[in-house]
């Protein structure tokens, strides 16, 4: 008799396991055709303004060039905003390097890009700042001059915890691979307010960090301290012609309310 009865129930258990899963809701950020959605910022330009077509599509994938700038990069770091602002989420994403560093464009940047998380409106970026007050997951590509870890974070205008321990420094390495400049690298960024998030790479988390402030000082004294816990989403363009695509949200506020 128990046999029959756990043959019988057996079944429905697994039914009803089966409907407890929450299918995810990943939404894509960029069309794959233009910029709609976004909204460009360079420095030394008001936002709005795409500098010599800095940020343009081709082939369903989002690029950087700096054919117009010559041989004078003149410190136009530039980035592509979100027109929406996020909290809770997970961000994915796909890059690669390509090409080569724009003339003039300084060394640090070769092989170099990111995504900037919880940034401060394009609206509201001086014109003349570099950076937005953000969190940046950090991006580097290595070939036989360097090799870098990737998937790093670094901190303009803002601070956090690692290790439980205030950073005091602007960038901090990952525990990362070293992935050539032309392959594309899957990067996935976790982002939980202002309490944590965890930067992933192919799959592997390669760095936490917790407790997000807002720290901008002389970067942008518009911009009042206190807790980092929401903002835009921003890729940067930095000197060195990178490729980003399949760009995906996954909105995570309704489940941290």
């Amino acid at each position: 008799m128990k046999k029959s009865v756990l043959l019988i129930l057996l079944p429905f258990s697994l039914f009803a396991c089966k409907n407890t899963v929450k299918e995810e809701k990943w939404v894509s950020l960029f069309n794959g055709k233009n910029l709609e959605g976004w909204t460009v910022k360079i420095c030394g330009y008001p936002a709005g303004e795409n500098f010599g077509n800095t940020f343009y599509v081709e082939d369903s994938v989002l690029k950087t060039q700096y054919a117009a700038y010559g041989d004078t990069f003149n410190g136009r770091f530039g980035h592509l905003y979100s027109n929406a602002e996020y909290s809770h989420y997970k961000l994915r994403l796909e890059y690669r390097f390509s090409g080569s560093h724009a003339p003039g464009a300084p060394g640090w940047s070769y092989l170099n890009s990111g995504a900037m998380l919880h940034a401060q409106s394009p609206e509201s970026v001086l014109l003349n700042q570099d950076f937005p007050v953000s969190i940046e997951a950090q991006f580097l590509g290595s070939d036989s001059k360097v090799t870098n870890t990737t998937g790093n974070v670094c901190t303009p205008g803002t601070d956090i915890y690692l290790n439980e321990t205030p950073y005091t420094s602007h960038c901090a390495s990952s525990t990362s691979k070293n992935y050539p400049y032309n392959e594309w690298v899957k990067a996935e960024m976790i982002v939980l307010g202002d309490s944590i998030a965890h930067h992933n790479i192919n799959g592997d988390t390669v760095i936490s960090y917790t407790r997000m402030t807002v720290n901008a000082g002389d970067m942008n004294p518009n911009i009042p301290s206190g807790q980092l816990k929401s903002g835009r989403i921003a890729l940067q363009s930095e000197g060195h012609p990178v490729e980003f695509r399949n760009i995906e949200i996954l909105d995570l506020a309704n489940t941290y309310k």
